[in-house]
């Protein structure tokens, strides 16, 4: 009869794999970021609390429960891009991004991302919704979150019919759930 040994055998090799993971994964909880924004350290004009405030702040802007937190990644991601040549639109989001936290701070007693309901991150916001930040981010965000093509499928959207023949030929009579007459 063969008997296994199903401890964990730590050697070497595996223990250099885990500690590899663990150094990054402890510089950026000393920055202040969760491991889940760990994508923002990549910044490279914007701070990565910044950036991860305008993520959660752009789901709470357009909430979809089904659509992954990459969407959004993806949307403000441009921004740092755009952040790196252009000073005054770098003060902006940086300045939004403070006074998002200082609100949140002097209302609910934590910073924007800490706070965890979001009613209470959408009462923050409209606070907010008539500063040029919140104004810039929210327009910003209509094209670039929706103007994904891997996006549109998760809203039924099939994309452009005109390279297929326009509607005519492509779905203009696909109503299935009106009861036929």
């Amino acid at each position: 009869m063969r008997i296994i040994d199903k401890r964990t055998q730590v050697g070497r090799r595996l223990f250099l794999k885990g500690t590899a993971a663990a150094v990054p994964a402890a510089a950026i909880a000393g920055a202040g970021i969760s491991p889940q924004a760990a994508w923002a350290a990549d910044a490279k004009a914007l701070s990565p609390h910044a950036m991860a405030t305008l993520v959660k702040m752009s789901r709470d802007i357009f909430p979809h429960d089904h659509i992954a937190d990459s969407f959004y990644i993806a949307a403000v991601q441009p921004w740092d891009e755009k952040a790196a040549g252009n000073a005054e639109f770098r003060a902006m989001l940086e300045d939004g991004v403070t006074r998002l936290d200082a609100d949140s701070q002097d209302s609910m007693g934590a910073k924007y991302l800490a706070v965890a309901w979001e009613a209470d991150r959408v009462r923050l916001l409209q606070g907010i919704q008539h500063t040029p930040f919140f104004k810039k981010t929210r327009g910003d965000l209509v094209v670039s979150l929706y103007n994904q093509p891997e996006i549109w499928p998760k809203f039924g959207y099939e994309g452009s019919s005109a390279e297929h023949g326009g509607y005519i030929h492509r779905g203009f009579d696909d109503i299935d759930w009106l009861p036929s007459a």
